[in-house]
């Protein structure tokens, strides 16, 4: 009986726009040798009904692209459940496409091993009502740890990014458009630093 080997979804090649279909998820399957694919089955397709929407697609976009570059060294299952889920949430709208793209931004990047911390300070771990933001270090940190001139955050976006990164849809869809805005930035930041090349489909990203 031919068991599951691999996964993938399709990563676009160019800027949103482009007529390549990359929403569709499918799973390989091995024979007695690892070197013989046996089947191709398609699992999900879902470019349909995220490209009808250009604020989704482009979340899908760089979602697909962070994707790529979290596992082009090496695969990861647990990478593509978790692109999978989000682009499904999508396809659905579930949730906003802003709020969609920033959680899973943030969970890939925690699996990938840069977890932020927006409770206790990212270095020294000292626990409190920390404001000061320092994507560098992985995070919020206390005034002790924060170098010169470091970003304030308010307790409202300190709160919702804490809720992308742990799924708490219900506190995250009740912040207000600012508090989302801020944290979109961060997100934002968070990412390209730990990724070290910037998402070109990031830039196209619909806010």
């Amino acid at each position: 009986m031919p068991s599951p080997r691999a996964s993938a979804a399709q990563p676009p090649n160019s800027a949103p726009g482009s007529n390549r279909s990359w929403s569709r998820t499918c799973r390989l399957y091995e024979g007695r040798s690892l070197d013989i694919v046996t089947q191709a089955e398609s699992i999900g397709s879902y470019g349909a009904l995220i490209s009808g929407d250009y604020a989704s697609y482009t979340a899908a976009s760089a979602m697909v692209e962070t994707a790529d570059k979290l596992t082009e060294a090496e695969g990861s299952l647990q990478q593509y459940l978790l692109l999978v889920g989000a682009l499904r949430s999508l396809s659905r709208m579930e949730h906003g496409a802003s709020l969609t793209l920033d959680s899973y931004l943030l969970r890939a990047l925690s699996m990938a091993g840069w977890a932020p911390s927006f409770q206790g300070c990212a270095r020294c771990g000292a626990l409190g009502d920390h404001s000061a933001l320092v994507v560098q270090v992985g995070g919020i940190v206390c005034d002790d740890c924060a170098a010169p001139g470091s970003p304030r955050l308010d307790k409202a976006t300190i709160l919702l990014l804490g809720s992308l990164l742990a799924g708490d849809w219900e506190q995250a869809e009740s912040m207000p458009e600012q508090t989302r805005n801020q944290a979109n930035g961060v997100v934002a930041a968070y990412t390209q630093w730990h990724l070290g090349r910037g998402l070109r489909s990031l830039e196209h990203v619909s806010r």
